[in-house]
């Protein structure tokens, strides 16, 4: 038996959850519930708002636009994930809605785009990033949303390199080397991933995290990967080893 409930209905909720409580959705929420849903007087779904963890919510329909939502147990308690930042050159539209959605469902818990002298792609909606992030949390059981940074240009971002943070550089042009090898050499601790633009990152971008006391290039194989692509392999990779694949 799953230990996981797929069949409820399940929505982020920016309101404080706990016993008894009681939540009022939005309209587009409370129209999602009554009309696509279809969801009667009584219903339960669950809800989750990223910080009290996950409740079994009942809905109350106060009419045939607006619903009430109140708490009747925790389902999940609240989890921290992983340290792991995912720093990445903007893409196309339906390429950077993909590339969020499995971010989030890998576990990143910061978002960061950054804009690299060879970025194609350098407008970022964030409020598309953030519905995207809500989205993919809605339907794949996540208890906590990462955070949407704003866009940063490349060279702030390495002036302001945190000593603490390891940089994982995925590196086209790194030794082939096991990355979970590589991987098992890195010390414990906060860590962020780096994924460069379609024509890779400037010889230059190259040098400057090349000289980061905190950083591991890590080969992604022999084959040049898309970023979205590229992006899913590094946080699995990650994940495995780091975060919360290992155990």
């Amino acid at each position: 038996m799953s230990l996981y409930d797929f069949s409820a209905p399940r929505l982020y909720i920016d309101a404080d959850l706990g016993a008894g409580v009681e939540t009022t959705p939005d309209r587009d929420q409370s129209n999602y519930l009554l009309n696509v849903l279809r969801l009667t007087d009584g219903a339960d779904i669950l809800a989750f708002n990223g910080r009290d963890g996950e409740w079994r919510m009942r809905l109350k329909a106060l009419s045939r636009k607006a619903v009430v939502l109140q708490a009747q147990e925790q389902t999940r308690p609240q989890t921290t994930p992983a340290d792991l930042h995912y720093l990445f050159a903007p893409l196309k539209h339906a390429r950077l809605d993909y590339m969020v959605q499995k971010a989030v469902e890998m576990g990143a818990s910061a978002l960061v785009p950054v804009i690299t002298r060879r970025t194609q792609s350098t407008r970022v909606n964030l409020e598309r990033m953030r519905a995207n992030v809500i989205e993919a949390a809605e339907q794949c059981g996540i208890l906590t949303l990462p955070r949407v940074d704003d866009d940063v240009k490349f060279d702030r971002l390495m002036l302001q390199w945190p000593g603490d943070r390891r940089l994982i550089f995925c590196d086209e042009d790194a030794p082939l080397k096991d990355p979970i090898a590589t991987l098992r050499d890195v010390p414990r601790g906060p860590l962020a991933i780096i994924i460069g633009p379609e024509g890779g990152f400037d010889p230059l971008e190259r040098e400057t995290m090349l000289r980061l006391p905190n950083v591991t290039r890590l080969s992604l194989g022999p084959r040049i990967l898309r970023g979205d692509t590229a992006g899913v392999a590094a946080l699995a990779l990650v994940q495995s080893v780091h975060g919360d694949w290992a155990g």
